[in-house]
C-alpha cells in the first residue's frame, strides 16, 4: 500500500465505544469505559475515521442522531450494527462468553459447546464484514478486535474484500493442549490466516498459536523469534507478532495532577489516616480471581497482626454481565467473604475491607489510584491488564508497589519492578502484602520511577505505531489529526 493511498484508520469492535442511555423520547450517550475504549478512543480521536460496532441496544428511532451529535465531540463517525435479540444472546453471551471467554483463560469447564452458538457466530460476523463493505473505501485500514470477531476476515474476503485487515486478540491465546478442546479448532485457526496481520499481547500467546497452527492446520510455515514474523501460509504470507496494550500516559498523569484529583485525594487520605491503601479495582469476573485475593488478604491479617489498623483494603468492583446466573454467583461470594472478614477483624475505629461495587468517575479512580500505596492486581489470567499500567502513570510521588499476577499479560513488561505472585497461592499472597507494607520508601520509589518511565515510553501511541508498522510499515502519523476540527461547543451535555 503506497502512502498515497491511504485514507482512514477503521476500528471494529463487538461494542462502540459508548453507552446509551434513555432520556426523555431520546438518548444521552456517554464514554464507554473498559480496556478496548481507553486504549482505542485517543488514538482514533480527532481523525476522522471510523468506528464500527454494535451499539448496545436494539432500539433503532432517534439513534442516528444522537451518535451524529456524539461524533462532533470526539471527531470520528460511529457506525452502528443491528443485531436482534437472539443474536445477541447467542453470539454475545453465548459463544463469546461461554465459549472463547473461558476456554481462552484456561477454564474449560465453564464453556457450553451448544452448536446453534457457533451458528449464530458465524451469522453475526458475516453481518459485520457487510457493514464494513459498505463503508469502507480503497485504501481504508481495517482494524477488527478480539475474540467476538475472529471470522471477520474470512467473511470479507468472501464478499471479494481486498483490502489491508489487522486483527488483535485483547484476551490470551491458550495452549495447545487447552485450545484443541474447541469443536471448531480448525475453522478458526483458517479464518484468522484471512488476516494479513495478527496480534497477541504477549509472545506466550504468539507461541501459543503458531503451535496450534503447526498442529492442526497443514501447509504452515515456520516463524522467526522476533516480536514479528512471516507466517507462509500458501499461496500467502501471514504476519504474525506481540504487541503489549498499554494506555496514553500523559492524560492519566496529567489528569492525577489536576486539582480536582488532588483535592479527592486528599479527602480518601483524610478518611483512612496514618493507614497503607491497597486498592483492587476490577470488573465483575471469575478470571479477576477475586474471591482468592480477599482470602489471601484474610490470611494476611491473620498471620501478621502488625497489619491490623495499618493497612485498608479498597476493593472496587464494576458491574458486568448483570442478570447472568454465574456473574449474580460470583457477586454474592465476592460479598460474603468480604462480610466474614470485616466480621472477624474490624476493630473501634478500623474496617480492614472499603468494598465498593460501582463503576467509579474517571477523576474518583484516578483519585484512588494516587492515593493508594499499594496496587493488588491478581487476576488468574488477563490478556493485559491495563489497571497496573494506570496506576502507575498516575502514582506521582513514586511511593506506590504494585503487586501482580504471573498470569497477567502485563508481567511480561512489569515483571522486574513489580512484586510478582501465583494469584491461587494464598499464603505466597499474603506473604506480599505484608512484605509490600514494610518496603524501604526508597526501594519503593526506585521501582515506580522505574515503572513510570516504562510505561510512558512504551504508551498507547507506541502500541498503535507498532501495531501500523507491522500491518502496513506506516504510523499514526499516516492518519494524521484533522487540523480543521472544531468541536462542537454542547458536545459535552450531547
Amino acid at each position: 500500500m503506497s502512502e498515497g493511498s491511504i485514507q482512514r484508520l477503521v476500528v471494529v469492535s463487538n461494542r462502540l465505544p459508548i453507552v446509551l442511555n434513555r432520556d426523555g423520547d431520546g438518548w444521552r450517550v456517554e464514554p464507554g469505559s473498559g480496556g478496548l475504549v481507553t486504549a482505542l478512543a485517543p488514538v482514533l480521536k480527532d481523525r476522522g475515521g471510523l468506528w464500527i460496532g454494535w451499539p448496545g441496544t436494539s432500539a433503532q428511532e432517534g439513534l442516528d442522531a444522537a451518535l451524529k451529535s456524539h461524533e462532533d465531540s470526539i471527531g470520528y463517525s460511529l457506525v452502528p450494527i443491528s443485531l436482534t435479540a437472539e443474536e445477541i444472546e447467542q453470539h454475545y453471551r453465548g459463544f463469546s462468553n461461554e465459549v472463547i471467554w473461558p476456554l481462552f483463560h484456561d477454564l474449560q469447564s465453564r464453556c457450553n459447546f451448544d452448536p446453534s452458538y457457533w451458528t449464530t457466530y458465524q451469522q453475526v460476523n458475516r453481518r459485520f464484514a457487510e457493514v464494513i463493505i459498505e463503508n469502507t473505501g480503497p485504501g481504508d485500514f481495517v482494524w477488527i478486535h478480539d475474540y467476538h470477531l475472529l471470522l471477520v476476515a474470512r467473511e470479507l474476503r468472501a464478499l471479494g474484500f481486498e483490502g489491508t485487515i489487522g486483527y488483535f486478540l485483547h484476551i490470551p491465546f491458550p495452549p495447545l493442549d487447552i485450545f484443541i478442546k474447541l469443536p471448531w479448532r480448525a475453522e478458526i485457526l483458517r479464518a484468522l490466516l484471512d488476516y494479513d496481520l495478527v496480534g497477541f499481547q504477549t509472545m506466550r500467546d504468539r507461541r501459543n498459536f503458531v503451535h496450534s497452527l503447526r498442529t492442526l492446520v497443514s501447509d504452515t510455515g515456520s516463524c522467526g523469534r522476533g516480536q514479528v514474523c512471516d507466517l507462509e501460509v500458501p499461496p500467502k504470507q501471514v504476519r504474525i507478532g506481540a504487541f503489549p496494550i498499554s494506555i496514553d500516559f500523559d492524560e492519566f498523569e496529567g489528569q492525577a495532577k489536576s486539582a480536582e484529583v488532588s483535592e479527592r485525594a486528599w479527602h480518601i487520605h483524610e478518611k483512612f489516616p496514618n493507614q497503607q491503601l491497597i486498592l483492587g479495582v476490577d470488573r465483575m469476573d471469575y478470571t479477576k480471581g477475586i474471591p482468592w485475593r480477599l482470602k489471601a488478604y484474610r490470611d494476611a491479617l491473620k498471620r501478621y497482626p502488625d497489619l491490623h489498623h495499618r493497612v485498608t483494603f479498597v476493593q472496587v468492583v464494576v458491574p458486568s454481565r448483570r442478570g447472568i446466573p454465574e456473574y449474580e454467583q460470583l457477586k454474592v461470594e465476592i460479598e460474603s467473604l468480604v462480610s466474614e472478614i470485616n466480621g472477624e477483624f474490624t476493630t473501634q475505629g478500623w474496617v480492614p475491607i472499603h468494598y465498593i461495587y460501582r463503576s467509579l468517575e474517571k477523576a474518583e479512580l484516578i483519585a484512588y489510584y494516587r492515593t493508594a500505596e499499594i496496587a493488588l492486581v491478581t487476576p488468574l489470567k488477563d490478556g493485559m491488564n491495563l489497571v497496573a499500567k494506570e496506576y502507575c502513570a498516575a502514582s506521582l510521588e513514586e511511593s506506590g508497589v504494585v503487586i501482580l499476577s504471573e498470569f497477567a499479560g502485563a508481567v511480561g513488561e512489569l515483571q522486574h519492578e513489580a512484586v510478582l505472585v501465583n494469584p491461587y497461592d494464598v499464603r505466597g499472597v499474603a506473604d506480599a502484602i505484608h512484605r509490600s507494607v514494610h518496603m524501604d520508601p526508597s526501594e519503593r520509589h526506585a521501582r515506580m520511577h522505574r515503572l513510570r518511565k516504562l510505561v510512558k515510553r512504551h504508551n498507547i501511541f507506541w502500541w498503535v505505531d507498532s501495531f501500523l508498522e507491522a500491518s502496513i510499515s506506516r504510523n499514526l502519523d499516516s492518519f494524521p489529526v484533522l487540523q480543521e476540527f472544531t468541536p462542537n461547543i454542547d458536545a459535552d451535555t450531547a
